[in-house]
Protein backbone atom coordinates (compact mmCIF):
# COMPACT_ATOMS: atom_id res chain seq x y z
CA UNK A 1 0.00 0.00 0.00
CA UNK A 2 1.43 3.52 -0.83
CA UNK A 3 2.76 5.76 1.68
CA UNK A 4 1.66 9.55 1.45
CA UNK A 5 4.62 12.06 1.04
CA UNK A 6 4.34 14.46 3.50
CA UNK A 7 4.78 18.11 2.93
CA UNK A 8 8.26 18.78 4.24
CA UNK A 9 9.76 15.76 2.00
CA UNK A 10 8.64 17.24 -0.98
CA UNK A 11 10.00 21.10 0.17
CA UNK A 12 13.20 19.59 0.47
CA UNK A 13 13.21 17.96 -3.07
CA UNK A 14 12.22 21.20 -4.31
CA UNK A 15 15.27 22.82 -2.55
CA UNK A 16 17.47 20.45 -3.21
CA UNK A 17 16.48 20.74 -6.98
CA UNK A 18 16.89 25.04 -7.04
CA UNK A 19 20.20 24.37 -5.57
CA UNK A 20 21.77 21.75 -8.00
CA UNK A 21 20.23 23.82 -11.02
CA UNK A 22 21.67 27.00 -9.70
CA UNK A 23 25.03 25.47 -9.53
CA UNK A 24 24.03 23.99 -12.91
CA UNK A 25 23.89 27.61 -14.36
CA UNK A 26 26.78 28.94 -12.87
CA UNK A 27 28.89 26.06 -14.40
CA UNK A 28 27.86 26.97 -17.40
CA UNK A 29 28.82 30.66 -17.11
CA UNK A 30 31.71 29.94 -15.92
CA UNK A 31 32.07 27.56 -19.23
CA UNK A 32 31.12 30.13 -21.22
CA UNK A 33 33.39 32.76 -20.23
CA UNK A 34 36.29 30.28 -19.88
CA UNK A 35 35.83 29.70 -23.80
CA UNK A 36 35.31 33.24 -24.95
CA UNK A 37 38.46 34.25 -22.63
CA UNK A 38 40.16 31.35 -24.36
CA UNK A 39 38.99 32.45 -27.88
CA UNK A 40 39.37 35.98 -27.14
CA UNK A 41 43.28 35.52 -26.19
CA UNK A 42 44.26 34.43 -29.97
CA UNK A 43 43.30 35.42 -33.37
CA UNK A 44 44.90 34.42 -36.98
CA UNK A 45 47.07 36.69 -38.86
CA UNK A 46 44.07 36.87 -41.54
CA UNK A 47 41.89 38.48 -39.38
CA UNK A 48 44.40 41.51 -38.60
CA UNK A 49 46.28 44.66 -40.58
CA UNK A 50 50.08 45.45 -39.25
CA UNK A 51 52.38 47.67 -39.90
CA UNK A 52 56.03 48.46 -39.43
CA UNK A 53 57.75 51.42 -37.51
CA UNK A 54 59.62 53.36 -39.67
CA UNK A 55 61.23 56.37 -39.38
CA UNK A 56 59.80 59.00 -41.54
CA UNK A 57 58.08 62.44 -41.74
CA UNK A 58 55.05 63.05 -40.31
CA UNK A 59 52.69 65.83 -41.64
CA UNK A 60 49.35 67.55 -39.82
CA UNK A 61 46.42 68.03 -41.54
CA UNK A 62 43.25 69.80 -41.87
CA UNK A 63 40.33 67.89 -43.76
CA UNK A 64 38.46 69.62 -46.05
CA UNK A 65 36.44 68.91 -49.52
CA UNK A 66 37.24 69.72 -53.03
CA UNK A 67 36.17 70.10 -56.37
CA UNK A 68 38.24 69.77 -59.24
CA UNK A 69 37.51 72.65 -61.92
CA UNK A 70 39.52 74.31 -65.18
CA UNK A 71 42.09 76.42 -64.45
CA UNK A 72 41.07 78.50 -67.24
CA UNK A 73 36.99 78.68 -68.32
CA UNK A 74 36.01 81.28 -70.35
CA UNK A 75 32.87 82.56 -69.98
CA UNK A 76 30.83 83.87 -73.08
CA UNK A 77 28.01 86.44 -72.81
CA UNK A 78 25.95 88.06 -75.38
CA UNK A 79 26.99 91.70 -76.17
CA UNK A 80 23.33 92.69 -77.40
CA UNK A 81 19.98 91.65 -76.54
CA UNK A 82 19.06 89.08 -78.93
CA UNK A 83 17.43 85.76 -79.16
CA UNK A 84 19.33 82.16 -79.84
CA UNK A 85 18.87 81.17 -83.82
CA UNK A 86 20.74 78.32 -83.91
CA UNK A 87 23.09 75.96 -81.43
CA UNK A 88 26.21 74.55 -83.48
CA UNK A 89 28.24 73.22 -80.99
CA UNK A 90 26.88 71.53 -78.19
CA UNK A 91 28.11 70.71 -74.55
CA UNK A 92 30.88 68.55 -74.60
CA UNK A 93 32.23 68.89 -77.97
CA UNK A 94 35.95 70.38 -78.38
CA UNK A 95 36.26 73.22 -79.79
CA UNK A 96 39.23 75.50 -81.89
CA UNK A 97 39.77 79.00 -81.86
CA UNK A 98 37.62 80.80 -84.30
CA UNK A 99 35.14 77.84 -84.52
CA UNK A 100 31.45 79.17 -84.24
CA UNK A 101 29.22 77.88 -81.13
CA UNK A 102 26.01 79.67 -81.87
CA UNK A 103 24.43 82.39 -83.47
CA UNK A 104 21.96 84.78 -82.81
CA UNK A 105 19.42 86.62 -84.27
CA UNK A 106 20.59 90.22 -84.33
CA UNK A 107 18.39 91.76 -86.57
CA UNK A 108 16.78 94.11 -83.33
CA UNK A 109 20.45 95.56 -83.08
CA UNK A 110 21.49 95.53 -86.73
CA UNK A 111 18.50 97.77 -87.03
CA UNK A 112 19.94 99.69 -84.15
CA UNK A 113 22.77 100.38 -86.48
CA UNK A 114 21.59 101.42 -88.94
CA UNK A 115 19.43 104.43 -87.38
CA UNK A 116 22.57 105.34 -85.30
CA UNK A 117 24.55 105.48 -88.51
CA UNK A 118 22.00 107.44 -90.43
CA UNK A 119 22.22 110.00 -87.44
CA UNK A 120 25.49 110.29 -87.45
CA UNK A 121 26.45 111.40 -91.17
CA UNK A 122 22.75 113.89 -90.10
CA UNK A 123 25.47 115.06 -87.64
CA UNK A 124 28.07 115.63 -90.02
CA UNK A 125 25.95 117.55 -92.15
CA UNK A 126 24.81 119.59 -89.90
CA UNK A 127 28.49 119.93 -88.59
CA UNK A 128 29.18 121.20 -92.19
CA UNK A 129 26.41 123.34 -92.57
CA UNK A 130 27.06 125.17 -88.73
CA UNK A 131 31.35 126.05 -90.56
CA UNK A 132 29.65 127.58 -93.48
CA UNK A 133 27.16 130.00 -91.49
CA UNK A 134 30.36 130.90 -88.70
CA UNK A 135 32.08 131.69 -91.85
CA UNK A 136 29.80 133.73 -93.55
CA UNK A 137 28.80 135.94 -90.44
CA UNK A 138 32.43 136.19 -89.69
CA UNK A 139 33.08 137.32 -93.33
CA UNK A 140 30.03 140.14 -92.89
CA UNK A 141 31.61 141.02 -89.54
CA UNK A 142 34.93 141.33 -91.10
CA UNK A 143 34.07 143.32 -93.98
CA UNK A 144 31.92 145.62 -91.91
CA UNK A 145 35.00 146.18 -89.95
CA UNK A 146 37.09 147.53 -93.08
CA UNK A 147 34.18 149.61 -94.29
CA UNK A 148 34.98 151.49 -90.87
CA UNK A 149 38.24 151.45 -91.39
CA UNK A 150 37.95 153.18 -94.52
CA UNK A 151 35.63 156.12 -93.07
CA UNK A 152 37.64 156.37 -90.40
CA UNK A 153 40.36 157.65 -92.74
CA UNK A 154 37.90 159.54 -95.00
CA UNK A 155 37.11 161.19 -91.21
CA UNK A 156 40.80 161.99 -90.43
CA UNK A 157 41.61 163.47 -93.85
CA UNK A 158 38.14 165.56 -93.36
CA UNK A 159 39.62 166.57 -89.92
CA UNK A 160 42.97 168.01 -91.43
CA UNK A 161 41.06 169.79 -94.10
CA UNK A 162 39.14 171.37 -91.16
CA UNK A 163 42.28 172.59 -89.13
CA UNK A 164 43.80 173.90 -92.74
CA UNK A 165 40.46 175.36 -93.60
CA UNK A 166 40.33 177.04 -90.34
CA UNK A 167 43.74 178.33 -90.26
CA UNK A 168 43.50 180.31 -93.92
CA UNK A 169 40.41 181.68 -92.25
CA UNK A 170 37.97 180.06 -94.48
CA UNK A 171 36.62 177.66 -91.11
CA UNK A 172 35.46 177.86 -87.58
CA UNK A 173 36.49 176.04 -84.73
CA UNK A 174 32.90 174.00 -84.70
CA UNK A 175 33.81 172.56 -88.00
CA UNK A 176 37.38 171.17 -86.57
CA UNK A 177 35.18 170.18 -83.40
CA UNK A 178 32.54 168.00 -85.56
CA UNK A 179 35.06 166.61 -87.40
CA UNK A 180 36.90 165.21 -84.45
CA UNK A 181 33.96 164.17 -82.93
CA UNK A 182 32.77 162.10 -85.99
CA UNK A 183 36.49 160.39 -85.97
CA UNK A 184 36.02 159.62 -82.48
CA UNK A 185 32.82 157.76 -83.05
CA UNK A 186 34.34 156.27 -85.89
CA UNK A 187 36.99 154.51 -83.63
CA UNK A 188 35.22 153.40 -81.11
CA UNK A 189 32.41 151.93 -83.37
CA UNK A 190 35.45 150.02 -85.13
CA UNK A 191 36.81 148.93 -81.85
CA UNK A 192 33.63 147.78 -80.87
CA UNK A 193 33.11 145.61 -84.14
CA UNK A 194 36.87 144.35 -83.67
CA UNK A 195 35.97 143.19 -80.22
CA UNK A 196 32.76 141.73 -82.15
CA UNK A 197 35.04 139.37 -84.11
CA UNK A 198 37.16 138.62 -81.27
CA UNK A 199 34.48 136.75 -79.48
CA UNK A 200 32.92 135.92 -82.81
CA UNK A 201 36.18 133.62 -83.38
CA UNK A 202 35.62 132.40 -79.99
CA UNK A 203 31.64 131.38 -80.80
CA UNK A 204 32.95 129.86 -83.64
CA UNK A 205 35.68 127.77 -82.06
CA UNK A 206 33.31 126.65 -79.20
CA UNK A 207 30.63 126.00 -81.68
CA UNK A 208 32.28 123.71 -83.51
CA UNK A 209 33.92 122.28 -80.82
CA UNK A 210 30.76 120.99 -79.08
CA UNK A 211 29.38 120.04 -82.35
CA UNK A 212 32.90 117.70 -83.10
CA UNK A 213 32.52 116.10 -79.98
CA UNK A 214 28.68 115.62 -80.25
CA UNK A 215 29.50 113.83 -83.47
CA UNK A 216 32.81 111.99 -81.90
CA UNK A 217 30.49 110.43 -79.00
CA UNK A 218 27.79 109.06 -81.63
CA UNK A 219 31.05 107.96 -83.60
CA UNK A 220 31.80 105.63 -80.35
CA UNK A 221 28.17 104.61 -80.08
CA UNK A 222 28.22 103.50 -83.75
CA UNK A 223 31.80 101.83 -83.30
CA UNK A 224 30.79 100.11 -80.08
CA UNK A 225 27.54 98.59 -81.38
CA UNK A 226 29.38 97.31 -84.34
CA UNK A 227 32.06 95.62 -82.23
CA UNK A 228 28.86 94.20 -80.45
CA UNK A 229 27.79 92.77 -83.48
CA UNK A 230 31.01 91.50 -84.37
CA UNK A 231 31.14 89.70 -81.42
CA UNK A 232 27.27 88.42 -81.72
CA UNK A 233 29.17 85.97 -83.83
CA UNK A 234 29.69 83.70 -80.84
CA UNK A 235 33.31 82.15 -81.57
CA UNK A 236 35.32 80.27 -79.38
CA UNK A 237 38.67 82.45 -78.64
CA UNK A 238 40.84 79.42 -77.98
CA UNK A 239 41.13 75.83 -78.47
CA UNK A 240 39.32 73.83 -75.44
CA UNK A 241 35.79 72.10 -74.31
CA UNK A 242 32.52 73.07 -74.34
CA UNK A 243 31.11 72.70 -70.49
CA UNK A 244 28.45 74.45 -71.42
CA UNK A 245 25.87 76.32 -74.06
CA UNK A 246 22.37 77.81 -74.03
CA UNK A 247 20.62 75.52 -76.17
CA UNK A 248 17.62 77.00 -75.89
CA UNK A 249 16.36 78.07 -79.34
CA UNK A 250 14.15 81.24 -79.86
CA UNK A 251 15.00 82.18 -76.62
CA UNK A 252 14.97 86.15 -75.92
CA UNK A 253 18.53 86.66 -74.29
CA UNK A 254 19.35 89.87 -72.10
CA UNK A 255 23.04 91.71 -73.02
CA UNK A 256 25.93 90.08 -70.30
CA UNK A 257 23.70 86.58 -70.08
CA UNK A 258 25.77 83.91 -70.76
CA UNK A 259 25.62 81.75 -73.67
CA UNK A 260 28.52 79.26 -73.52
CA UNK A 261 31.52 78.45 -71.15
CA UNK A 262 34.88 76.69 -72.62
CA UNK A 263 37.45 75.25 -70.62
CA UNK A 264 41.14 74.42 -71.31
CA UNK A 265 41.05 70.60 -70.22
CA UNK A 266 45.04 70.39 -70.30
CA UNK A 267 45.12 72.01 -66.94
CA UNK A 268 42.80 71.87 -63.77
CA UNK A 269 42.91 73.32 -60.43
CA UNK A 270 41.13 72.84 -56.94
CA UNK A 271 38.74 74.94 -54.98
CA UNK A 272 38.24 73.84 -51.91
CA UNK A 273 35.63 74.20 -48.44
CA UNK A 274 36.52 74.50 -44.95
CA UNK A 275 34.44 75.02 -41.82
CA UNK A 276 35.07 78.62 -41.14
CA UNK A 277 36.34 77.66 -37.45
CA UNK A 278 39.66 76.77 -38.97
CA UNK A 279 40.40 79.81 -40.14
CA UNK A 280 42.95 81.24 -38.76
CA UNK A 281 44.85 78.52 -39.68
CA UNK A 282 44.78 78.87 -43.41
CA UNK A 283 46.71 80.84 -45.95
CA UNK A 284 47.87 81.69 -49.25
CA UNK A 285 51.06 79.18 -49.67
CA UNK A 286 49.94 76.59 -47.35
CA UNK A 287 51.29 73.15 -48.46
CA UNK A 288 47.98 70.67 -49.92
CA UNK A 289 47.23 67.20 -50.45
CA UNK A 290 44.45 66.12 -52.91
CA UNK A 291 43.39 62.56 -52.87
CA UNK A 292 42.30 61.65 -56.21
CA UNK A 293 40.63 57.57 -55.36
CA UNK A 294 44.21 55.86 -54.33
CA UNK A 295 46.63 58.86 -56.04
CA UNK A 296 47.93 62.12 -54.51
CA UNK A 297 48.47 65.27 -55.86
CA UNK A 298 50.29 68.37 -54.40
CA UNK A 299 50.19 71.56 -54.23
CA UNK A 300 49.58 74.92 -52.49
CA UNK A 301 46.94 77.19 -51.29
CA UNK A 302 46.75 79.85 -54.30
CA UNK A 303 43.89 82.23 -52.60
CA UNK A 304 41.51 82.22 -50.13
CA UNK A 305 38.54 84.15 -50.83
CA UNK A 306 37.29 86.48 -47.98
CA UNK A 307 33.47 85.91 -47.64
CA UNK A 308 32.62 83.24 -45.46
CA UNK A 309 28.63 81.97 -46.25
CA UNK A 310 26.84 79.80 -44.03
CA UNK A 311 29.93 78.67 -41.85
CA UNK A 312 32.36 77.80 -44.97
CA UNK A 313 35.24 79.06 -45.77
CA UNK A 314 36.26 78.39 -49.89
CA UNK A 315 39.79 78.76 -51.21
CA UNK A 316 41.57 78.04 -54.39
CA UNK A 317 44.13 75.54 -55.00
CA UNK A 318 47.05 75.48 -57.61
CA UNK A 319 48.46 71.85 -58.18
CA UNK A 320 51.80 70.35 -59.10
CA UNK A 321 50.72 68.48 -61.67
CA UNK A 322 48.16 70.18 -63.45
CA UNK A 323 47.54 68.19 -65.80
CA UNK A 324 47.39 64.69 -64.10
CA UNK A 325 45.42 61.97 -66.09
CA UNK A 326 42.78 61.40 -63.33
CA UNK A 327 41.60 64.63 -63.06
CA UNK A 328 38.28 65.73 -64.33
CA UNK A 329 36.21 68.84 -64.31
CA UNK A 330 33.32 68.72 -61.22
CA UNK A 331 35.29 65.58 -59.63
CA UNK A 332 35.05 65.63 -55.85
CA UNK A 333 38.13 64.95 -53.99
CA UNK A 334 39.27 64.86 -50.57
CA UNK A 335 42.00 67.71 -49.59
CA UNK A 336 44.21 68.08 -46.62
CA UNK A 337 45.87 70.97 -45.78
CA UNK A 338 49.17 70.39 -44.03
CA UNK A 339 49.54 72.85 -40.58
CA UNK A 340 52.69 71.24 -39.37
CA UNK A 341 55.46 68.49 -40.16
CA UNK A 342 57.87 66.47 -37.87
CA UNK A 343 60.56 65.03 -39.78
CA UNK A 344 62.88 61.90 -38.56
CA UNK A 345 60.65 60.53 -36.23
CA UNK A 346 59.00 57.06 -35.60
CA UNK A 347 55.61 56.93 -37.58
CA UNK A 348 53.75 53.74 -38.52
CA UNK A 349 50.74 53.48 -41.36
CA UNK A 350 47.39 55.11 -39.77
CA UNK A 351 44.68 52.58 -39.21
CA UNK A 352 41.49 51.87 -37.15
CA UNK A 353 44.11 51.16 -33.73
CA UNK A 354 44.41 54.68 -33.46
CA UNK A 355 41.73 56.66 -31.88
CA UNK A 356 43.72 59.78 -31.58
CA UNK A 357 43.85 60.02 -27.75
CA UNK A 358 47.31 60.25 -26.46
CA UNK A 359 48.53 57.65 -24.47
CA UNK A 360 46.77 54.87 -25.87
CA UNK A 361 47.12 51.17 -26.11
CA UNK A 362 48.71 49.14 -29.23
CA UNK A 363 48.94 45.35 -29.87
CA UNK A 364 53.24 44.70 -31.33
CA UNK A 365 53.48 41.39 -32.75
CA UNK A 366 56.61 39.69 -31.14
CA UNK A 367 57.28 35.65 -32.01
CA UNK A 368 53.64 35.09 -32.74
CA UNK A 369 52.55 36.78 -29.77
CA UNK A 370 50.53 40.78 -29.85
CA UNK A 371 51.62 42.49 -26.62
CA UNK A 372 49.85 45.06 -25.68
CA UNK A 373 51.93 48.49 -25.27
CA UNK A 374 50.78 52.09 -24.13
CA UNK A 375 52.21 54.94 -26.53
CA UNK A 376 52.33 58.53 -26.82
CA UNK A 377 51.30 59.77 -30.13
CA UNK A 378 52.15 62.77 -31.95
CA UNK A 379 51.10 64.41 -35.55
CA UNK A 380 48.81 62.35 -37.45
CA UNK A 381 46.86 61.85 -41.10
CA UNK A 382 45.40 59.91 -43.45
CA UNK A 383 48.52 57.71 -44.26
CA UNK A 384 50.43 57.58 -40.65
CA UNK A 385 50.66 58.35 -37.46
CA UNK A 386 53.61 59.57 -35.19
CA UNK A 387 54.64 57.37 -32.56
CA UNK A 388 56.82 59.29 -29.59
CA UNK A 389 57.92 56.05 -27.47
CA UNK A 390 57.05 52.46 -26.44
CA UNK A 391 57.98 51.37 -29.96
CA UNK A 392 61.31 51.28 -31.71
CA UNK A 393 61.83 50.65 -35.80
CA UNK A 394 61.66 47.81 -37.03
CA UNK A 395 58.34 46.78 -34.88
CA UNK A 396 55.60 45.31 -36.39
CA UNK A 397 51.95 47.07 -34.96
CA UNK A 398 48.64 45.71 -35.39
CA UNK A 399 46.66 48.52 -37.27
CA UNK A 400 43.19 46.80 -37.27
CA UNK A 401 40.63 47.57 -34.52
CA UNK A 402 41.97 45.73 -31.16
CA UNK A 403 38.90 47.23 -29.31
CA UNK A 404 37.49 43.20 -28.55
CA UNK A 405 40.76 42.88 -26.95
CA UNK A 406 41.29 45.73 -24.46
CA UNK A 407 41.28 43.82 -21.10
CA UNK A 408 43.92 41.80 -22.56
CA UNK A 409 47.26 42.06 -22.32
CA UNK A 410 49.00 39.03 -24.48
CA UNK A 411 47.11 37.52 -27.29
CA UNK A 412 47.91 34.18 -29.78
CA UNK A 413 48.43 34.91 -33.21
CA UNK A 414 47.84 31.93 -35.01
CA UNK A 415 49.41 31.74 -38.72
Amino acid sequence: MDTEITAEVTKQKRKKGIIIGSIAVGVLVVCIWLIRFYLGSSLSRSEITTAKVEIGSVENTLNASGEVLPEFEEIITSPINASIKNVITDAGGKVKAGQSILTLDKSAAEHDYATLKFQLESKRSDIAKLKLDLSKSYFDIQSNNDIKQLRIGNLTDAVENAKRLFKAGGGTREDIEQAELNLKVALLEKKQLENEIKNKQQTMQLEEKDAEIAAAIQENDLNELQRKLNLANVVATRTGVVTYVNKNIGANISQGETLARIADLSSFKVTGSLSDSYLDQLHNGMPVIVKINDTQVRGIVSNVYPSVQNGIVTFDIQLDERNNKQLRPNMKVDVYLVTSVHSKVMRVANGPAFKGASPQDIFVLNNGKAEKRSVHTGLSNFDFVELQDGVKPGDVVITSDMTEFKNSKEITVNN
